[in-house]
């Protein structure tokens, strides 16, 4: 039923989809069954058949029943499994001692990437110490929870199998996170923090086999119309082994200097 859909990489995909799946159901019900109603009042109230106007109109109050039903499929919808999967959602995060932690920050036209580093804190940021190019998060480096923080820009790395906690805000307009394999899709604005979580259940590596296709990667999309430069706002995810993973930070961790501190995803 959802064969046209982008290929599923994440564990709470398939809720989606179903839920996804019923909705087209209904749309596809009622998109025949109004159109042949439609065309049944056509010919059931051609004028060859009623000449004159009949002022009592039709009696009969099966439209009444049918959209009655309408409303209440579409309330089990809502009620009964929309509603439920958002507080899923939102009301079970899972514990930060067991996610992978990132902070996104999108701005025109890019995608920053921020982790903690090895002692779980992310740093201060100071708008003063912005620098386009060396800076764009205005990470203040004379912190000491940012000393050994990890930034890229629109190269976002994650573990496969463990719950990912990202937390999404803009520096400039409204801005919407899409992970489309993750389903995942969140509006990223300015001032205010929003988090989202997934757990990744396929690596880059796998869905590459699954695809076919040897240059597959994971993209992250603006689903927002942010200015001229939209379209070539995308970055890109790159789903590891934890072993990978961990083998990607250290080595994030080495290019920070000195004042990095031993890793703890050794």
């Amino acid at each position: 039923m959802t064969s046209w859909l982008p290929q599923l990489a994440s564990e709470h995909g398939a809720a989606m989809d179903r839920a996804l799946g019923y909705v087209h159901v209904l749309m596809a019900v009622l998109f025949v069954g109004w159109g042949a109603f439609f065309a049944y009042v056509l010919v059931r109230f051609r004028r060859k058949r009623n000449p004159v106007a009949d002022y009592r109109g039709v009696t009969s109050h099966t439209s009444t029943w049918l959209e009655g039903a309408v409303a209440v499929a579409e309330a089990v919808l809502l009620v009964g499994l929309s509603m439920p999967l958002w507080a899923d959602r939102v009301e079970h995060l899972p514990p930060l001692a067991e996610s992978t932690r990132v902070r996104v920050v999108g701005e025109q036209f890019a995608w920053n990437i921020h982790y903690p580093g090895p002692d779980g804190v992310f740093g201060r940021t100071d708008p003063k110490l912005i620098d386009p190019q060396s800076n764009p998060l205005g990470l203040d480096r004379s912190d000491p929870a940012a000393k050994d923080d990890v930034t890229t820009i629109n190269q976002l790395h994650l573990p496969v199998g463990r719950p990912v906690r990202i937390t999404l805000t803009s520096k400039d307009v409204i801005h919407s996170f899409a992970l489309q394999e993750m389903r995942v899709k969140q509006d990223a604005i300015p001032g205010i923090s929003v988090e989202v979580w997934f757990v990744p259940k396929v690596s880059t590596e796998e869905m590459r086999a699954r695809t076919g296709n040897p240059d597959f990667n994971y993209e992250i999309s603006c689903a927002q119309l942010c200015g001229l430069g939209h379209y070539r706002m995308r970055g890109f995810v790159t789903v590891d082994s934890p072993e990978g993973f961990e083998k990607w930070m250290a080595e994030q961790e080495a290019q920070l200097g000195p004042s990095t501190e031993e890793s703890i995803w050794k």
